[in-house]
């Protein structure tokens, strides 16, 4: 764990989220990954900051791995802290942390709950909330989310690639599975590609009145991505852009389920990223963050926490920015530009697992902005005239630092593009 001090990006966090508190501070905690023993112990990582662009490590959550979970789980650390403002209950309980204690390939694992006053602590564990053990349960207990549904009743979502991911509603109260509820299963992939689903988040839309489901598929060393998919209830049936299902996809669309919204990519004079993912997804006002991890294409050792706005198509699809953020105002162009001109282009094709380098392609349309995202049609000049169901904005160019254009959109494939715009010489 450590934090670039020149930067202030948040080095080896792995699985974050972040929460602000009523501080005014925002928080990210994630996973005991790269642990340095002699710097920090185990025990759900902290990290602080202003403006969601440079983070402070500010310590640990839990002093180690809580007795309960770690006689069940024989876990050495904690994955996966999922932290939520509850919206009732004792104020000295205000805040809980689902935290996932296991170990590397095993189904012997549980999902905790630590609650605290504040992010900032100090936390008090309560226990073991959900658990399986490997002998006698096809699924495991990590990887956390809590979303509360259109009634406001919450539900913990949780799994991987052991037999997919499942969500359960649980008691408003105590924060643990209602008497009797079962776990429905959500989302599977096939024997076939190992099972490969995982970090999965789930957020109701009150503007659509719908869910969207977010998974990783595929390995967290150098394949991660990010898919969505949508339903109208909390329990699914999930479908991505094109229609095709996140539960048991038939084997000819197995690569493709699941609407991918980010990938491996590199920008022209860039640092290239690969296996984005473990997402999930917070707000500032209206404003909606997507918080994900990332390894350096060129050393997959070093791996990092990235924070991407995220905008909506006219036809409701959530859209990553290109870039990652790096303040409001480094997003702001001096004036509004339109979208003709040369662009830098990627297309996340849903089959490919590599890094994808973008192409430089003519984009053209009528929208115009300076930093708020306006969305309608956009057409990119490939091969052939790709139209996009797109949505435009301001991002910040990492190579220059300064504002430029960005756009994302869905073909009629249900394929996602993003891109930003070449600067004028």
């Amino acid at each position: 764990m450590s934090v670039d001090t020149e930067t202030g990006r948040a080095l080896g966090a792995h699985d974050p989220t972040v929460v602000r508190g009523d501080d005014g501070l925002w928080y990210m905690f994630s996973t005991d990954a790269a642990v340095d023993e002699r710097e920090i112990p185990a025990g759900a990582h902290v990290r602080t900051s202003t403006d969601l662009v440079r983070w402070s490590l500010a310590g640990t959550a839990l002093p180690g791995v809580p007795e309960p979970a770690r006689a069940h789980s024989g876990a050495v650390g904690l994955w996966a802290p999922e932290v939520v403002r509850w919206p009732s209950g004792d104020d000295a309980r205000r805040w809980r942390m689902y935290y996932s204690a296991s170990s590397f390939g095993s189904r012997t694992s549980a999902i905790g709950l630590a609650t605290a006053p504040s992010p900032a602590g100090p936390w008090s564990d309560e226990g073991v909330v959900v658990s399986t053990v490997h002998e006698a349960d096809a699924h495991n207990a990590i990887d956390a989310a809590i979303v509360f549904d259109r009634n406001g009743e919450p539900w913990l979502t949780y799994g991987s690639f052991f037999d997919g991911i499942r969500t359960v509603r649980l008691d408003a109260e105590s924060g643990r599975p209602l008497a009797g509820a079962d776990a429905v299963l959500i989302a599977r992939r096939s024997p076939g590609v190992d099972g490969a689903v995982e970090g999965a988040y789930v957020e109701y839309r009150p503007e659509h009145d719908d869910y969207l489901l977010y998974v990783s598929y595929d390995s967290l060393f150098d394949s991660y991505s990010i898919r969505v998919g949508t339903a109208t209830e909390v329990t699914g049936p999930y479908r991505d852009a094109a229609g095709r299902p996140l539960l048991d996809a038939p084997a000819a669309d197995e690569a493709r389920a699941g609407t991918k919204i980010l990938g491996g990519l590199r920008f022209p004079g860039t640092i290239g990223w690969s296996a984005p993912g473990h997402n999930s997804v917070f707000f500032y006002g209206a404003a909606r963050f997507l918080v994900h991890h990332v390894r350096r294409a060129d050393d997959p050792r070093q791996h990092e926490a990235q924070i991407r706005r995220v905008h909506t198509t006219r036809g409701g699809w959530p859209i990553a920015s290109p870039h990652p953020f790096a303040g409001y105002e480094a997003e702001r162009l001096d004036a509004p530009q339109g979208l003709e001109g040369t662009w830098n282009v990627v297309r996340l094709d849903p089959a490919r697992t590599d890094v994808i380098d973008s192409r430089t392609l003519r984009v053209s349309g009528s929208l115009r902005t300076a930093a708020d995202p306006v969305t309608g049609e956009i057409v990119v000049h490939d091969d052939s005239d790709v139209v996009l169901d797109a949505v435009a904005f301001g991002a910040t160019d990492p190579r220059t630092g300064r504002a430029v254009l960005a756009f994302g959109g869905l073909d009629r494939d249900g394929v996602v593009w993003i891109g930003s715009k070449e600067e004028a010489p």
